[in-house]
């Protein structure tokens, strides 16, 4: 990875990435949002996605935590994604993070797990051994993600929950926090509790 970077949205989200760029010598030298609150975060430009072509030679991350919405500007702009990791985060070498997926600080990915495209590995998340995960998949912060589970893409683990070794969860799914995960959840659920429950 070159030492610059493009975040594509300048909210929330967006510091937290930046920090973690900042924490490992990689320079953020623009934001793109269509809707910003000001002309500049932390006083890096932001710029409108009409702007983008100036900046094609560069590394972009879409800095925003809507599933749906990263899927949508990953598909919809030719730039070239990379990836990002906090330096306080733990990976084995025999895991794999492709393209556009961020591992926040204090976060596990164990071996032989395999991370899609756009994720968010958020803060202090476990991602243990043997587990799949799926393009545009978000893993809230200090949520555990058991052996050998598989998560489809864009679905949503809320914030602590726990899913057990060996469930599979489809598709664009919504995990509610602290929710504890027994059994298989089928696509487009919406899944609480403890024992986790559909409840749409």
């Amino acid at each position: 990875m070159n030492n610059k970077v493009c975040l594509y949205g300048a909210s929330g989200h967006g510091k937290v990435i930046k920090d973690i760029a900042i924490n490992n010598d990689i320079e953020v030298i623009a934001f793109v949002d269509d809707v910003p609150s000001s002309k500049n975060l932390h006083d890096i430009q932001i710029i409108k996605s009409s702007e983008i072509e100036s900046f094609v030679n560069e590394n972009f991350i879409i800095s925003i935590g809507s599933n749906k919405i990263r899927k949508k500007i990953s598909e919809s702009i030719k730039v070239n994604f990379t990836s990002l990791i906090d330096k306080t985060a733990i990976i084995s070498k025999f895991s794999s993070i492709n393209e556009g997926t961020v591992v926040m600080s204090s976060a596990v990915v164990n071996s032989d797990t395999n991370i899609g495209k756009h994720c968010i590995i958020n803060t202090g998340a476990v991602v243990e051994h043997d587990c799949t995960i799926e393009d545009y998949v978000h893993i809230s912060p200090n949520a555990t993600i058991t052996g050998g589970v598989s998560i489809g893409e864009g679905t949503h683990i809320g914030a602590g929950a726990i899913v057990i070794p060996g469930v599979n969860i489809g598709k664009w799914v919504i995990v509610g926090a602290g929710s504890v995960i027994i059994k298989d959840i089928p696509d487009y659920a919406t899944v609480v509790g403890n024992p986790g429950r559909i409840i749409k």
